[in-house]
Formats: structure tokens, sequence, C-alpha cells
């Protein structure tokens, strides 16, 4: 069966070859009977004029805006979603602005986000006779097809098709990568300009002819005709995330949510993004990348892979507590890492806002992120306030006295009385990465900046210590690979059950697991082949609770101690002791200094023998279930030596 790009291949015939790279303007008073009511079809290359075309004639737009990035444009389509009520101004900051989403469109939906490949293998590990694969979905080539027409025709009618053209990373960098998104969401263009390098700039570099990852995405339009929200058009019975890595292809239908129709996020930096990895050498994560300066002035980078709500943008943003030391943020979600010809692994942030958890996050918390926030912002699902602010839960002590509270129903809400949150638990603001505080200085250089260690975490309340360093690369990958984590809010899961979460990438997978963790072990030979070293991995749990469920560690700005210990160790000093599980500090060797509670330590740092072994039995029974023939000899062969380790104990 063609692909949805062969299918309207001859849409170009009439109006010349699609060799040619520009046209005269006349011609495209209407491109293909599509009037043009903003850009030129003149800026168009002609794969980036042949892909419109296709996603016109499929969709059938009432009109084509191609979108140029500028201030004028992004004001005026504000202006129509508050006229269409799909979004109301904040007069208290400036120019920020809440969306109000349909309350079935609130989250990433996993279960109706697939990848293409032409066997199921390329996408997923096959798993044990009788269990259910946990580690992403796979369609056919078939079905794709059968799901974009049964869903994508007409589905524009009377709406706009918006051609976003936005680069993952700083325009003109190698590490960089170029999409075009077709969309009908105003509020996914405005964000879109947030998270991305959005407009005519990006055009430019295609002007060449070159390759881009094609995107197509609609709010979709139920298939009875009736949308149930006009504010927030959106198809949820029908929502599906569509992913061809062979072709760099994207499709969403049906949602508005941010990580199922911003396609730059999730579905390019992470998903494509990781195949094209595979093919190119390098590594497209999950990760946040900081760095910090020690109080002799020496500074080192970070990256770091935690599941979504689990603490990156406030370690990304952490104001430390020890004396002397600064943290600068560079990203808090995506890492692209790549080694460079002198065999340094250096990793750029491939977004250009933050699309942060808004729940838990304040002045106290995270007050980088606060600072960040306050103007050019887009907040999605929070509640908001009579002074034109917003609120969430987290933000108790900022209220000023006499305000009165809108949640994010757009109900009347009272502290202290009303039973539901104030805002979704997955409630979230978008927000430029230039306007944090801290934002490092080299955030931007095309060559990346320099990472010196590796992070894993998760939420984990019992037997998993404050911080333990790999005895290895290999034995750090396995530790990736037996990530887990209490579920959050970020997708539709229920309820505080510990999952396996690899890497903090399962949902993110874009091919089959058990060649990912053959890339990451690859990387060893790959730093030391370029006469370098690959950086050392740790992992951290900021989450371990005592008996009576209080958390053993305070946290936030605290972890700047956690990180000194990792930057000594990164510079060789002996400040470990080893331990069945691998190397936690030595007692002691975390600065204590001037904390406000006391720590119990011993307890932060203890490895049980019962609870390892039940743990090596989960991961064991995990892996039997899920990479019966997929999982790497040496992966297994490091879970065998841990097991002996912990029974030797």
């Amino acid at each position: 069966m063609p692909t949805l790009v062969d299918q309207y291949k001859p849409l170009s015939a009439a109006i010349g070859s699609p060799k040619l790279k520009t046209v005269p303007k006349a011609i495209y008073d209407h491109l293909r009977g599509f009037p043009v009511i903003n850009g030129e079809v003149t800026q168009l290359s002609a794969k980036v004029r042949e892909f419109v075309e296709q996603s016109a004639k499929l969709c059938q737009p009432e009109k084509i805006h191609i979108v140029d990035g500028s201030e004028q444009e992004s004001n005026s389509l504000l202006t129509m979603l508050q006229s269409q009520g799909t979004i109301q101004a904040l007069p208290k900051y400036d120019n920020c602005w809440l969306a109000r989403t349909n309350p079935a469109d609130v989250a990433r939906v996993e279960s109706k986000t697939f990848i293409c490949t032409e066997k199921r293998e390329q996408t997923i590990p096959t798993p044990k006779e009788g269990v259910s694969g946990a580690l992403g979905n796979w369609i056919a080539p078939d079905a794709y097809e059968q799901a974009i027409q049964a869903r994508f025709p007409g589905c524009m009618n009377g709406r706009t098709m918006y051609v976003v053209p936005f680069s993952m990373g700083p325009i003109g960098s190698p590490l960089s990568k170029i999409g075009i998104e077709i969309t009908d969401s105003a509020y996914v263009v405005n964000s879109m300009r947030i998270m991305t390098r959005m407009g005519d700039e990006v055009l430019e570099k295609l002007s060449d002819n070159s390759d881009f990852v094609k995107c197509l995405h609609s709010v979709g339009t139920p298939a009875n005709g009736k949308i149930s929200m006009p504010s927030w058009p959106c198809d949820p019975e029908r929502t599906i995330i569509l992913h061809k890595p062979a072709t760099n292809e994207i499709v969403s239908y049906g949602s508005g949510y941010g990580g199922n129709s911003l396609l730059g996020k999730k579905c390019l930096a992470l998903r494509i993004g990781s195949t094209i990895a595979q093919h190119e050498g390098w590594l497209a994560e999950h990760m946040l990348i900081l760095g910090i300066t020690n109080p002799n002035g020496d500074k080192k980078y970070i990256a770091a892979a935690f599941p979504s709500a689990c603490g990156k943008t406030n370690l990304a943003m952490m104001n430390p507590t020890l004396p002397g030391y600064k943290v600068e943020c560079v990203g808090d979600d995506i890492a692209w890492m790549k080694f460079d010809s002198k065999g340094q692994l250096r990793a750029i942030n491939p977004e250009n806002g933050f699309f942060g958890v808004a729940p838990g996050t304040s002045s106290a918390t995270n007050p980088n992120a606060m600072n960040t926030i306050y103007k050019n912002t887009l907040f999605t699902n929070v509640a908001s306030t009579s002074d034109g602010g917003v609120f969430w839960e987290g933000m108790e002590n900022e209220l000023a006295p006499g305000v009165h509270i809108t949640d994010w129903l757009g109900q009347p809400w009272r502290l202290g009385q009303s039973k539901t949150p104030a805002a979704h638990p997955n409630s979230r603001f978008c927000a430029p990465a230039n306007q944090c505080p801290i934002i490092d200085p080299a955030w931007e250089d095309n060559e990346g900046v320099p990472i010196s260690a590796i992070l894993f975490g998760g939420r984990r309340p019992e037997g998993v210590p404050l911080v333990y360093e790999a005895n290895s690369w290999s034995h750090g990958v396995f530790i990736g690979s037996a990530m887990r984590s209490e579920s959050t809010a970020a997708a539709e899961h229920k309820g505080k059950t510990i999952m396996n979460d690899p890497f903090a990438m399962r949902p993110f997978f874009g091919y089959n697991f058990g060649d990912y963790m053959k890339h990451w072990l690859s990387m060893e030979q790959r730093a030391a082949t370029a006469g370098g070293s690959v950086p050392k991995i740790f992992h951290v749990n900021w989450f371990r609770k005592n008996e009576q469920g209080k958390f053993l560690w305070p946290g936030f700005g605290e972890n700047s101690r956690v990180l000194d210990w990792i930057l000594r160790r990164v510079d060789g000093e002996e400040c470990y002791q080893q331990t069945p599980i691998g190397r936690v500090p030595t007692p002691g060797a975390i600065n204590m200094d001037g904390l406000a509670q006391r720590v119990d330590e011993k307890q932060l740092f203890s490895v049980s023998k019962k609870f390892w072994l039940k743990e090596v039995e989960e991961i064991k029974q995990y892996y039997d279930a899920q990479l019966p023939l997929d999982l790497p000899q040496q992966i297994g062969k490091e879970l065998q030596e841990l097991r002996s380790r912990v029974e030797e104990m």
C-alpha cells in the first residue's frame, strides 16, 4: 500500500515539476484551490510545497497560513484564540494566557501512540507468550494507512491549515533537525513558537530542498460531526499518534494537548529522534542538562533522566544551598548527545522553551521557574485568580488576601474547602527558555556542552539509596534499563504504583528496546575510538521515605550536596564505599553542614538484602516477560552479577 506521502504525489503535477525550488507568485494566489492568507508559497522548497499540497488535499482546509514566526503574527493568533474562548488573558502578568482544554484531553495518550515499521520486532521486543508487551505499541503499515484514511479526509473543513516550519536545536547547528508541522490549531502554533525555533529563518534553511521531518496534526472532528466543547475541539474517542521512522513521518489526530500536538516535543525529539540517533550514532534522551560550578570556579555539565513529573525541571533550575556553588540550566526535558572528534560527549537541548508541570512548582520549590513564567507564557489547565493571575497546588502561600479562585474546569474553588484540585495534576506552563534567570550562557552553543556525568532516577519510596555510582559503563546501562518509579499524572495512569520506566524512556522509544540498549552499550567503544571516554553514571532517589511516610531527604536546593559528591567522584576523589548495588558515599562524604533538618544518613544510604533480592527478582521477571529474545547478553550478565553480590551480603 502506498504511504501517506506517495498516495498524493500527483498533486504537484498541474503546477510544475516538484524539482523546481520556486515558481511565480501569481500562480499561488490559491494553492491547488486553497487560498493562502499568510506567507508566500514561493518561500517553500519543492519538498515542503509537495507536503503542504498533499496535506491540504487530504484534510480540505478552508485556507492555508504559512507561519512566519513573527511577534505580530503571534499577537494576531492570540487575539483570535481569545475571541473563540480558547484562551483568556491574564492581566496580572505580561503577555500571559490561560487555556482550558476539554476534560477528555489532558495528557499524553500512551495507549493510542504507535510506531509503524514493516516488522513488529523492529518496534517492540517480542514478549513472553501470553504477556502483553509494555515497551511501546506497533502498528502495521496497512493499519497505519487505514487509521489515517478513517480520520483525516476533510478533517480541517472550515478551518485554517497552518504550515509551521521549526528547528529542534539552534538553527544551523550540526546537532539540530528541522521539521514542518501542519496543524489546524492556532494554540499549537503559539506553543510551537515558544517550544521551538520557528518561522521564516527555518524555511530559508530548507531552500536547498533538503529533507525534513513531516508532521501532520489535526485536533480532529468527531465522526458524528458534533464538537462537545467548541473552544477546544478534539476527538478523544478516535485520538491516535503515529510515527513512521522509515520516512521520518509523524501523524497525530484528535488531541490538542501538548505532548500529542506539539509534534517537535516527544514525537520528534524522542521517538523519531531516537531512531535517527541510532542510525547516525548519537543519543536522543529524555534528560535535563545543567551546568554546575564549584567554589573553585570549576564547571561541569550533567545530564539526568527522570520520568515525567519526577523533578527534572526543579533540578535543572536548582538554587544550590551549598555556599559557592552555582547551577545554570541548559534544558529541563530533552538532551541530544553526540561524541565529538575527541571522544567528548556533547549535548544540546533541542527545545526552545519549558513545558513544565505546574502543580508543586512554587517560589519555595523552584523560584527560578516562577521567575521564568510570568511573561510570554501560555498556561494550560491551571486555576485562575480574580486579580488576573494563576493558581495551582503549591502556591497556597502566594495567594493575596481576598482573591477568589476559579478552577481548571471554570468552577469556583475555595482553599481548604473544595474537594477537587484547583489545577489539573498535569496542568502546564509553556514558557520561553531564554527568560530563565539562570539559563546557561552556552545553552545555544552549536557544538553542545561537554557532559561529565549521567544520572538516572525516579520516585522510589523505599529501599533505594539517595545516590550510588555505577561500577562501569555496562553496569550504568543496566541501571538505566532497570529504572523503576511511581507513576505520575503526566500520562493516563491511575494510582501510585511502581512502574518499570527504563531510561525514563518507556513511553518514548522509537525502536526495539533491546536494540536501544545495544546502542547505549556501543557508546563506550565509540568514545574510545575517538580517543575519549564515556561519562560516569549515577542513580539518584530524592524520594525515599521513613516508616512514618516522611521524606528522608529535603530535596530541592539541598540536592546540590549530592551533585557536589558526584563532581568529586568525576574528579576521581576516593569518597565512596563499595556495596552490592554500586558505589555509595562513605559516611560523612556528603556535605551536611548547615542542613535545616537532621538527616538519618545511615537509613538514607542503607542497602537491604531483603529489599534488593526482591528488586533483583522483579527486574528479572520484567526482563523475562518483556525481553525474552531481545535482552543484550551484557545486561543479563550485569543482572546475574548483581544477584550474586546481593546474595553474598
